[in-house]
């Protein structure tokens, strides 16, 4: 485990704006209670509540990922109006303490999904 520090900073902020993934003209998810992360030079990616997306349309593979800052993520594919979308999703269930808060959360591949729309 790697603690995020100057050399590669983590930052997880609440985003008071309305967040809605959509596939194949669906949405998939909703929320005005996403968290924003933001991990040194990637781009900010939107964690959602479990509570605030379509868990029927999403469901779980068999495909895993290791992150030295964040944990073990599992991974979900997305069927959605007549669309799949393989490993769209991911989410770590125990994140390590630094990012605790998104545990619970949803991520969503931008180049996966129709669209992820800030209002």
């Amino acid at each position: 485990m790697k603690i995020p520090g100057p050399d590669h900073p983590i930052s997880i902020t609440p985003n008071p704006k309305r967040v809605r993934v959509t596939l194949g003209g669906e949405v998939v998810a909703e929320s005005t209670r996403s968290l924003t992360l933001r991990e040194a030079s990637y781009p900010p990616v939107h964690y959602i509540p479990r509570e605030d997306a379509a868990l029927p349309m999403l469901h779980r593979t068999a495909h895993r990922t290791h992150c030295p800052y964040k944990g073990d993520a599992s991974y979900y594919s997305i069927e959605a109006g007549g669309r799949r979308a393989e490993n769209a999703v991911w989410s770590y269930e125990a994140p390590f303490p630094a990012v605790a808060a998104i545990a619970g959360h949803l991520a969503f591949y931008s180049d996966r999904v129709d669209r992820i729309e800030e209002e």
